[in-house]
């Protein structure tokens, strides 16, 4: 589903040149929840933010489900993160003035559905995420692990099969937290969708099929998960 091939980024040049990401190959399965790990500055976001063609890299090429980035048009692109490839941030993003469903519709709605076929789908996802009732609430009406549920519809309302999630935990307490990256897990498992999540912590890394570790720029290590099982807390995704 998406691959790195010798991927630099860079910004900068000459003496102020500062590599960012430097030479990193990595393949991730359809499917598949990777966990990436490391040091601040080391690299994580920035990776992110190319496999979501957010970002050029300054050499190498990345792959999104059998598509080179650098061969698609800027139009392509935007039409690639509006329909393949969903964001969950720790900032969340949600428009406060938008209730909680229309701020789920929007993506679709932007591609031209129809509203009430947006209104079912996101009515769908929020059900999915166990948050299927208060939907003409607002973004403020809502605790912020109930939020981030939100964040996380709107990602992958659709057909979205790629989602990338940048430390979707921080601003959140223990309890939420924990179901936050519960809730990602069941996606990679029941739906199929693929994960890329950045995270500082081990636990949270633990649901993860996969953890890839960072450190200047570079791809360390990788390995399965063995920081102990996961602490359950019954929040899943329904089918």
């Amino acid at each position: 589903m998406l691959q790195y091939i010798d991927v630099v980024k860079s910004y900068g040049t000459g003496s102020t040149e500062v590599r960012a990401v430097t030479d990193v190959s990595l393949s991730i399965d359809r499917g598949e929840f990777v966990a990436v790990m490391g040091p601040s500055g080391c690299g994580k976001s920035t990776l992110l933010h190319l496999a979501g063609a957010l970002e050029a890299p300054s050499a190498g090429r990345i792959i999104v489900d059998g598509s080179d980035l650098a061969e698609m048009s800027v139009r392509d692109q935007a039409e690639m993160r509006r329909r393949d490839v969903g964001y969950v941030f720790q900032s969340l993003n949600l428009i406060p003035a938008l209730t909680c469903l229309e701020n789920v519709m929007l993506p679709l709605e932007l591609d031209g559905v129809a509203t009430k076929q947006a209104r079912s789908q996101a009515t769908e996802a929020l059900h999915q995420v166990g948050l299927d009732q208060s939907l003409d609430r607002y973004p403020d009406d809502f605790s912020g692990g109930q939020r981030q549920r939100i964040a996380i519809a709107r990602a992958v309302i659709g057909d979205r099969r790629l989602l990338l999630a940048d430390e979707p935990t921080g601003a959140l307490d223990t309890v939420n937290s924990d179901q936050v990256v519960e809730l990602l897990a069941g996606l990679a498992r029941d739906r199929g969708v693929t994960i890329v999540m950045v995270t500082h912590e081990p636990r949270f890394a633990s649901w993860a099929d996969r953890v890839v570790f960072m450190r200047d720029g570079r791809v360390i290590d990788e390995t399965a998960p063995d920081f102990g099982a996961p602490i359950s807390s019954g929040i899943g995704v329904t089918s």
